[in-house]
């Protein structure tokens, strides 16, 4: 198969599901899922006609995708803008439909892929960024889970470590600010919380509702990206924060901790502290090192270098940061930051510039952008 005419033809692809109405985005998507149904399909079978194959089979997709996400929006609609507090009302099919995607014949990971792309809506590309891999390894995952499950009977549901994978990436895509999926997702995971006793359940509820709190004061009236430590805490929920303490405090009393339970530890630690001066960054080192060794996330590695910069000093930060893989998304952006509470402002100058051309939303690069200007007239005055 000529991989050279595929990547020629992609461009001509997506330009005609545009001009059929598709939007860009979501017309690169359909064509990258086109593209690994060609890599699976031309080496057996291969078209008269490449490129009205790929148009044909990329605007299938695209179709499919715009009804599944009309589905969702129809779902969303009846949810309030915001998540009410106490059990959720009864399970709907929503909630079952991440179960049936969880399905046993998968790997947790493809399956985690398929129902954010076939249930929580998302694209690819947002999904591939979640998953710290190129689009197109995902897209291939994606295509292969489908495979899978596109022959077994959906009457064997996956488990809850799945769900509440899926659940909280949708959540986090959603706090973002990318897709508004935040609500959503808080009102599945009261459901699920309603529906079973489980101790990571509830420390995701949790860990939901104390992130859910503080979304009002994140941003400003100009849509400009406010870092924790300079929001109006006046602006936080304190009654879902009261809720989601609550929430945690019961679910870690069971003495079986797992990662969302530290995570909402940590956020819980935040939401306490009256001003960012306050905060006990001790105490959230120390839920770093759980949420470290129950994950070994590069992610959580990453954070905890923040959170050591703050309790012990920037050199301990920094001396952290430098055990981890400078690829790591924000990896730039917290080098900055702790090199100018180190002072010196020259290399956290450079660092957020760096940091903002990589940046995964316009508000964190226009703010990363503007550390780097502060900086640089500091340096110039």
């Amino acid at each position: 198969m000529d991989e050279s005419l595929l990547r020629t033809l992609t461009p001509t692809v997506t330009g005609v599901l545009v001009r059929r109405g598709a939007d860009f985005a979501t017309a690169e998507d359909a064509v990258q899922d086109a593209l690994v149904e060609a890599v699976r399909v031309w080496p057996d079978d291969p078209p008269r006609d490449p490129k009205g194959w790929l148009v044909t089979v990329a605007w299938r997709k695209f179709l499919d995708a715009a009804r599944a996400d009309a589905s969702r929006r129809h779902r969303e609609i009846r949810v309030e803008s915001e998540p009410a507090p106490g059990p959720g009302s009864a399970v709907d099919d929503t909630l079952q439909m991440y179960f049936l995607c969880a399905h046993p014949s998968l790997t947790p990971a493809s399956a985690v892929a398929l129902t954010l792309r076939a249930v929580g809506g998302l694209t690819t590309r947002q999904i591939a960024q979640a998953y710290l891999v190129p689009e197109a390894t995902m897209a291939q995952r994606i295509s292969r889970a489908k495979r899978t499950v596109s022959g077994v009977r959906f009457d064997q549901p996956g488990d809850v470590a799945t769900v509440l994978r899926v659940l909280y990436l949708v959540f986090n895509e959603g706090y973002s600010g990318h897709v508004d999926l935040a609500a959503e997702a808080i009102r599945l995971t009261r459901q699920l919380a309603a529906r079973i006793h489980h101790e990571e359940v509830a420390g995701l509820l949790a860990l939901m509702l104390l992130h859910h709190a503080r979304r009002p004061a994140r941003t400003g009236p100009d849509g400009r990206l406010v870092p924790l430590a300079e929001q109006d805490r006046g602006l936080w929920d304190t009654r879902m924060i009261a809720e989601g303490v609550e929430v945690l405090q019961a679910a870690l009393a069971h003495d079986r901790l797992g990662e969302f339970q530290a995570q909402a530890a940590i956020a819980a630690l935040h939401a306490d502290a009256r001003t960012a001066e306050e905060t006990d960054w001790v105490q959230i080192v120390e839920w770093y090192d759980e949420l470290v060794r129950l994950t070994d996330s590069p992610v959580a590695r990453l954070n905890r270098a923040v959170a050591l910069g703050e309790a012990d000093g920037p050199r301990a930060g920094l001396a952290a940061l430098a055990e981890l893989d400078p690829a790591l998304p924000r990896y730039t952006a917290v080098a900055a930051y702790l090199h100018e509470r180190d002072g010196d402002p020259a290399t956290a100058a450079r660092l957020y510039a760096e940091a903002a051309r990589s940046a995964p939303s316009l508000a964190e690069r226009d703010h990363l952008t503007l550390q780097a200007a502060r900086l640089n007239a500091r340096l110039r005055g």
